[in-house]
C-alpha cells in the first residue's frame, strides 16, 4: 500500500512529526478495515431496503475517537479523515469535535462547573445527541457549534454546517458515555447508541501527563502569547512555574476526569489503540466478536 505525494503533504500539514511509515503500517490498514465495515453495513442496509420496500438513503457511518486529554485524539481523527477521504475515495468525510457542545463559560460559571470543564456535566448532551440523531435521520443541513481554543469558549457567531456526509468522525472526551438521562427524550439515550465504529486511544498515565505538560508548554510559547487568549496569563510565567501549573491542572482536572469518566468507557470501544513514547502506536486490540455483531 502506497500513499500519494498529495496525501503525504496533507498529513504533514497536520503535524510535521507524523511518521509516514507508521501511517502506512498502522493507520492505512485500519482505514481499509473500517472501509470494509462500512461496505458490510451498506450491504445489510440494501438488503433491508429491497426486501421491505424502504426508501433508499445513504445513512452516514459514524466513527468515534475518544481517550484522555493530550492522547492525540484530534491528530488521529484528522489522519483517518485524510485517509478515508483521499486514499479510499469516500466523497465526503466530515470531522466534528464535541468541544463545540460544551456549555458556554457563562453557563458553566453560573452552574459552578467551570473547574469541571470536560466532565460529562459540562456538555449540552441533549444538543449533541440531537445532532447525531438528525444526522442518522438523513436531515440536511445540520448545524454544529464551534469551539475556540484561543478564547477557551464556544463561539456564538460561528457554526459548522454538515450536509449528508458519507462518514462522520466524532472526536471528543465523552462520545462513549452511556446511560445519561435525557430530559427531552422518553428513554435513556446516549451518543454511543448511534456510533458504528469506536476507537479508544490508550496510554500509560505517566505518558499522558508528560504529553499534557509538553502541550501546555508549546501552547505557552504560541497561542498563549496572544493577548486575546484565555490563558494569556500563563505566557508571562517562567517555564518552571508553567510546568507546575500544568501538573496541577492535570491532577486536579484531567486525571480525575480520566479515571472517573473516560477510562471506564474503554470497554465499550470497538478498537483500543495503545500508544507508547512519542505517540507511536504500540499495539491495538479489537473486539473478537465485533464482525459477527455487525453482520
Amino acid at each position: 500500500m502506497k500513499l500519494s505525494e498529495e496525501t503525504i503533504t496533507q498529513l504533514k500539514k497536520i503535524n510535521q512529526d507524523i511518521s509516514i511509515p507508521e501511517v502506512i503500517e498502522v493507520y492505512l490498514p485500519l482505514s481499509r478495515l473500517i472501509s470494509f465495515y462500512i461496505s458490510l453495513q451498506r450491504q445489510s442496509q440494501n438488503v433491508s431496503e429491497d426486501n421491505f420496500d424502504i426508501h433508499k438513503q445513504t445513512i452516514p457511518y459514524v466513527i468515534s475517537i475518544t481517550g484522555s486529554v493530550a492522547s492525540g485524539k484530534s491528530t488521529m481523527a484528522r489522519i483517518f479523515q485524510i485517509l478515508l477521504n483521499g486514499y479510499l475515495k469516500y466523497k465526503y468525510v466530515e470531522l466534528i469535535s464535541t468541544d463545540g457542545f460544551l456549555y458556554p463559560n457563562s453557563v458553566l460559571n453560573d452552574r459552578g462547573l467551570i473547574t469541571k470543564k470536560g466532565f460529562p456535566l459540562s456538555y449540552d448532551v441533549y444538543r449533541l445527541v440531537q445532532f447525531v440523531l438528525d444526522l442518522k435521520s438523513d436531515f440536511s443541513p445540520i448545524i454544529a457549534p464551534l469551539y475556540s481554543h484561543l478564547i477557551s469558549d464556544v463561539i456564538p457567531s460561528k457554526k459548522q454546517i454538515v450536509q449528508k456526509p458519507d462518514i462522520l468522525i466524532l472526536e471528543g472526551l465523552n462520545v462513549l458515555q452511556r446511560g445519561m438521562n435525557n430530559e427531552h427524550i422518553s428513554h435513556m439515550v446516549s451518543v454511543s447508541d448511534f456510533i458504528d465504529f469506536s476507537i479508544y486511544i490508550d496510554a500509560s498515565h505517566d505518558l499522558l501527563q508528560s504529553w499534557y505538560i509538553s502541550r501546555f508548554l508549546r501552547l505557552r510559547q504560541r497561542s498563549f502569547t496572544n493577548q486575546q487568549s484565555y490563558f494569556y496569563y500563563y505566557s508571562q510565567l517562567s517555564t518552571l512555574e508553567s510546568m507546575e501549573i500544568a501538573r496541577k491542572i492535570w491532577y486536579t482536572v484531567n486525571y480525575r476526569n480520566l479515571i472517573d469518566n473516560i477510562l471506564p468507557t474503554r470497554k465499550y470501544a470497538t478498537l483500543v489503540i495503545t500508544k507508547s513514547v512519542n505517540h507511536f502506536v504500540q499495539s491495538f486490540q479489537m473486539k473478537r466478536n465485533e464482525l459477527n455483531n455487525k453482520n
